[in-house]
């Protein structure tokens, strides 16, 4: 045979062979967790028009695909109970394998800087008590942690960068410690794999995950004309829509139980905004993963000093996040107030936030009982004479500790200044308060600045959250 013609037919081919090869989107990888006792859906590239033939180790069934023109192709395939580890085989001439799948609980965890800070610290800023879980930290534990690369993009992207990491040392040093701590609380009480998909970005803006499509209903709001542009953006990772379409979008074919999310200290200073913004967030990300009950469990922002620890921004914040709470189905908000730092934006107590956090989700969508994991909310309030008596949302156990003073209230009347006040609880869920500087008061605060001490828990060690009775303009 003539070298030429020997060589073009070993191109030939060699680029057929190539071209035939299954291309997996990065989420469907070794170590992967997948969502249990659930249909879940496996995409990828491969030739033009052929047949992907997808074989599990759990049962028996193959399921046959065929890609589009494009090489595009989709199949769902029936997920075990909890287990492992499974190998997947994806099959259209030449076999691909992914390997060491886990079955049990998928878990999304997004958000800004406290979803971002890894097990190991940012720089000079610990983790409390971090070491002991990174130094134990073993393979054989079924907890998988996938990071999702950071990356703006002006539209909607299908794929993104990710990957993901058995349980070992060096990927829990590595790992979000608010998500960690997450999933291994929930892998320690249900007793499965548990994975999470951590895609958060410090500083970022509620705006920035959420779709073009959704935002044109606050365009007036926000200026979305630099999209269309593909302007360049000061700060990439703020501007409406850059996350979502890199970060967010590549993610929702791949199946989820839930989502927790630490986010809202860069929309400070609009907060009724974002207490506009977040249910419309919510209800992108039911629409994306066609789940309308898909929970939904956030972070109450944490203490820190911001323009000064006698502040508002933060305190406004929390505001719209406690009003989100009663406008979001299938949601729960844990309350940080007292896991902050007045002097690091980034305070270490991360193992309560990722706790407070699993134990919404352990009552809530895991139907555990015996316990409330819902924080103390404000329900009403009467004025009788110098005092008021706060009433708290709660069990029939009702909020404490009975017979302490409780730090963090405050009593103001027709001048509107605020003077710290005195406060007990005087029965179940309602504390007494008063002060001798209000004789006739007409408000009512707790805990609502920046920085503030807190003291109301229910019974089970679950603060309370902020609230105000006004509504004056700070």
């Amino acid at each position: 045979m003539n070298k030429k013609i020997a060589f073009l037919l070993i191109a030939f081919f060699s680029a057929f062979m190539s071209q035939a090869k299954v291309t997996l989107p990065a989420l469907i990888a070794d170590n992967m967790v997948i969502q249990r006792d659930s249909e879940v859906m496996m995409w990828g590239k491969s030739s033009p028009q052929s047949s992907v033939r997808i074989t599990t180790s759990w049962n028996s069934e193959t399921i046959v695909a065929v890609s589009d023109k494009s090489g595009n192709w989709k199949a769902y395939v029936k997920t075990p109970g909890a287990g492992g580890p499974y190998r997947i085989v994806f099959d259209d001439g030449e076999k691909t394998f992914v390997e060491n799948v886990m079955s049990g609980e998928v878990w999304l965890c997004a958000g800004q800087s406290n979803m971002v800070m890894p097990m190991h610290g940012f720089k000079c800023q610990p983790v409390e008590g971090a070491m002991e879980y990174i130094v134990s930290a073993k393979p054989s534990r079924p907890i998988r942690i996938c990071n999702i690369k950071r990356a703006t993009r002006f539209t909607e992207q299908k794929t993104c960068k990710a990957e993901w990491f058995e349980h070992t040392p060096d990927a829990v040093s590595n790992a979000s410690a608010t998500a960690y701590f997450f999933a291994r609380r929930l892998q320690e009480i249900l007793d499965v794999p548990v994975g999470v998909i951590v895609t958060a970005w410090g500083g970022s803006k509620i705006e920035a995950w959420m779709s073009r499509e959704v935002l044109e209903q606050f365009s007036s709001e926000m200026d979305l004309s630099f999209i269309d542009r593909q302007e360049k953006q000061k700060n990439p990772h703020q501007a409406p829509t850059l996350l979502y379409n890199a970060m967010l979008a590549p993610l929702k074919n791949f199946n989820i139980r839930g989502v927790i999310w630490y986010q809202g200290c860069s929309n400070r200073g609009f907060a009724d905004l974002y207490a506009r913004l977040q249910p419309e967030f919510v209800k992108m990300l039911r629409g994306m993963w066609g789940n309308t009950e898909l929970p939904f469990y956030y972070t109450q922002i944490a203490p820190f000093k911001y323009s000064g620890v006698d502040g508002f921004e933060a305190a406004l914040i929390r505001e719209a996040q406690l009003k989100n709470l009663a406008e979001i189905p299938h949601s729960g908000m844990a309350v940080t107030m007292d896991c902050g730092d007045e002097f690091c934006i980034h305070p270490s107590k991360k193992k309560p936030v990722g706790d407070r956090l699993a134990f919404l989700a352990l009552q809530n969508t895991y139907g555990l009982t015996g316990f409330d994991a819902a924080a103390p909310v404000y329900e009403s309030h009467e004025i009788k004479g110098s005092k008021v008596y706060v009433t708290f949302t709660g069990t029939e156990l009702g909020v404490g500790p009975k017979g302490h003073s409780l730090d963090g209230f405050e009593l103001a009347g027709e001048d509107r200044k605020f003077y710290k006040a005195e406060a007990y609880v005087s029965k179940e869920r309602t504390v007494e308060v008063k002060c001798d500087s209000v004789k006739n008061p007409v408000a009512v605060r707790y805990a609502f600045h920046n920085v503030a001490p807190v003291s109301v828990y229910n019974t089970y060690g679950i603060p309370a959250s902020p609230f105000r009775t006004d509504n004056w303009n700070e």
